[in-house]
């Protein structure tokens, strides 16, 4: 059997170390030791911090892509549209007007308005 050892900690250090050890170990040295062999294994120090956490990261990566979504909605409007216009309208066919020919005065035909004129049949009454 193994001997063991009496450490001295703080009652509120000790009462959180035995809750997290029953929660996840069998035992407080088996707790220990795969505490001190993360440390050790990772060559980290227990004071520094690992880094973000999921919630920075997930706040980050919505930004960033609320950031992308305008950049997209900004090249639709100012690229994208205006290119499909552009391309559309040369596919586009229109039939030109017709235009009165311009004709000289002494070639035209000159048709005069009749404002007034008799009745063709003397049946019609008003």
């Amino acid at each position: 059997m193994d001997s063991f050892i009496g450490i001295r900690f703080k009652k509120e250090t000790a009462k959180r170390f035995q809750t997290f050890s029953r929660t996840y170990f069998k035992s407080h040295t088996e707790a220990m030791s795969t505490m001190l062999d993360f440390f050790f294994y990772n060559e980290i120090s227990p004071k520094e911090k690992l880094g973000p956490t999921g919630r920075t990261i997930e706040a980050k990566l919505l930004k960033r892509i609320n950031a992308v979504i305008a950049i997209m909605r900004d090249v639709e409007k100012t690229q994208t549209k205006p290119t499909v216009a552009m391309i559309q309208s040369l596919f586009e066919t229109e039939e030109p007007t017709k235009k009165p020919l311009i004709v000289e005065k002494k070639y035209a035909k000159e048709k005069k308005e009749v404002r007034f004129c008799e009745k063709q049949n003397p049946s019609n009454q008003l």
